[in-house]
């Protein structure tokens, strides 16, 4: 066995190990984007006594549940309301994305460059600039006031971004793929469907996390798309304040159990969504 010269040694146990500094800043970052849950949290277990702007940072002197029961009741159908329209905008927007993707990457026809840019286009358009043609529409179609007519509206301002995402994750694939299934006899669906969907899981996840974030967190469509039966917990939060005097106790743990979801599916589905980027979903 060869000996390590002492020179190489001393050298090896001097080398300060300056990839960890680079841990600083990111536990800097982590700590400051977790204060707004941290305030969330204690004021939600405190009583209404304690809640006040100079000991906003205290811990609570006792544990109180009540809020978050007295929130939960509040909230619950409206809760209900965002998972039924959250669940099918997600899914719907996604095939479409999907199927226009792998429309434009790998079966090719003419204007598809024309097209492409076109509808990532609707990425840039501000909610605002189309609220009122958006009110008219849904009134002409029968579909102001319910979930149907919100859960359209995410599906239409989804397709851009889920059909950006498809199409450079597809684009990325051998072409050999299509063009064995070509051979064949395979169409157009059949491609998609036996080849090329079974290989994109990875981009279902990261786009369905995506979408499922987006809707969850609307106010501003579904303020005005909704009536108060229809309302998802985004609205309902909003209107749980009172007029004079506002129990921010209980608001605090109303808004916890309204992100509750969103952080639920980043904790337990975060390394599959940086998984479906690595694998080249958002790769341009």
């Amino acid at each position: 066995m060869t000996a390590v010269p002492a020179r190489v040694t001393a050298k090896r146990k001097y080398i300060f190990p300056w990839k960890y500094t680079l841990y600083i800043p990111l536990l800097f970052m982590t700590g400051f984007y977790l204060l707004p849950i941290y305030v969330m949290l204690i004021t939600g277990f405190k009583s209404f006594d304690e809640v006040s702007l100079q000991t906003m940072w205290n811990l609570p002197n006792g544990i109180h549940f009540d809020n978050f029961l007295a929130a939960f009741e509040k909230l619950a159908p409206y809760m209900w309301n965002s998972f039924n329209m959250v669940v099918p905008a997600a899914v719907i927007s996604s095939f479409l994305g999907s199927i226009n993707g792998f429309v434009l990457a790998k079966w090719k026809f003419r204007g598809a460059d024309v097209i492409f840019p076109l509808i990532l286009f609707g990425m840039f358009i501000p909610y605002q600039s189309i609220l009122i043609p958006l009110v008219e529409f849904m009134r002409d179609i029968n579909m102001y006031g319910g979930l149907p007519g919100l859960v359209l509206t995410h599906v239409i301002y989804g397709i851009p971004i889920t059909t950006l995402t498809f199409r450079n994750y597809y684009a990325n694939l051998p072409k050999e793929l299509v063009e064995a299934s070509r051979i064949d006899g395979a169409g157009l669906l059949g491609t998609y469907w036996y080849i090329l969907l079974p290989v994109s899981i990875p981009s279902f996840v990261v786009v369905l996390i995506w979408q499922f974030t987006s809707a969850w967190n609307d106010f501003l469509f579904a303020v005005v798309l909704t009536n108060p039966t229809s309302w998802p917990i985004t609205v309902a939060l909003n209107n749980m304040a009172g007029s004079q005097i506002i129990a921010w106790n209980v608001q605090m743990a109303g808004s916890f159990l309204a992100a509750v979801p969103t952080l639920l599916v980043y904790i337990f589905l975060g390394r599959y969504f940086l998984r479906g980027m690595m694998a080249g979903a958002l790769k341009g």
